[in-house]
């Protein structure tokens, strides 16, 4: 197996939504916010290679939308998953399988591409994972979730014939070294991958523990439709993490990658921060 991070570009979010209750003067330091009150975050996808498979989690916000739209997230950086992939030999038609977390914009909006006036699928030979229970909640959003779910983004997943559904249990081997954890707090049938790499446990986060700040257990994102679950969710998993020594992906974190998780006196707190191309190195194949 072999892991790649694929960066999608980083955009704006306002600071006080996604830290939710924690007041200004301490998520400043985390993430420090523009005369406008948005702070950077990346949109950080995982490339899995893996026998036949090339699995590409999740792909940020994609470039088909009007200027007005990018008006309100102010996309920047020189990244996107085209040059990421390239970057490590590979192209969208190398992609097997796109595996979505949720179908927020910043999570599956590079899905799909504009070609003239029409909309293709981004990944031209891939098959694209969600739930059923989640789909039916894009399709069918709240009034609270309606901005997060673009039809544009979705609806051509399935006219083209690509979309399929995961149905495996909480916990379940998708396919091998491959795991599937589902929380409820931030939307619907978030599903969280978590892959088994040289014996360790690497957890994509999705929007589950989005930064290394979100750690701490009251750092909810006020865009949680659930918020008393996402702190039910987050302390299971991350006292199971801790435990077991698990290595946590981040997607939106503006600078870190990885890390590792310690229990304190204050709690559960980060342990050492690290890129993911150390972790080969610090996770050998074991003899």
């Amino acid at each position: 197996m072999r892991l790649y991070t694929i960066n999608a570009g980083h955009f704006k979010l306002d600071g006080g939504a996604m830290h939710g209750v924690v007041p200004k003067s301490m998520w400043n330091k985390a993430n420090p916010a523009d005369e406008n009150n948005m702070c950077s975050w990346a949109m950080r996808c995982l490339l899995v290679e893996h026998g036949n498979y090339k699995i590409l989690i999740d792909n940020g916000m994609g470039t088909k939308q009007d200027d007005k739209f990018f008006g309100y997230y102010h996309p920047h950086g020189d990244d996107t998953v085209e040059k990421s992939l390239a970057a490590h030999g590979f192209t969208t038609d190398d992609i097997t399988d796109v595996f979505l977390t949720h179908l927020h914009f910043d999570h599956c909006g590079g899905s799909i591409k504009r070609e003239g006036d029409k909309l293709v699928p981004a990944f031209a030979k891939a098959q694209y994972w969600t739930t059923e229970k989640h789909w039916q909640s894009a399709m069918n959003p709240n009034e609270r979730e309606k901005a997060s779910f673009l039809k544009e983004n979705i609806e051509p997943m399935q006219e083209s014939g690509q979309l399929r559904f995961i149905d495996v249990a909480d916990g379940e081997k998708w396919l091998p070294d491959f795991r599937v954890r589902y929380v409820n707090g931030h939307t619907d049938s978030m599903m969280l991958p978590q892959i088994t790499f040289n014996g360790t446990t690497i957890l994509f986060c999705a929007d589950l523990v989005p930064s290394v700040a979100h750690i701490s257990m009251p750092w909810v994102m006020a865009y949680d439709m659930r918020p008393l679950d996402t702190l039910k969710e987050k302390a299971q998993i991350l006292t199971q993490a801790a435990e077991e020594n698990w290595v946590l992906f981040f997607e939106h974190d503006p600078k870190v990658e990885c890390c590792t998780l310690q229990k304190t006196d204050r709690g559960i707190r980060m342990k050492e921060t690290f890129p993911l191309s150390e972790l080969e190195a610090r996770y050998p194949v074991k003899e």
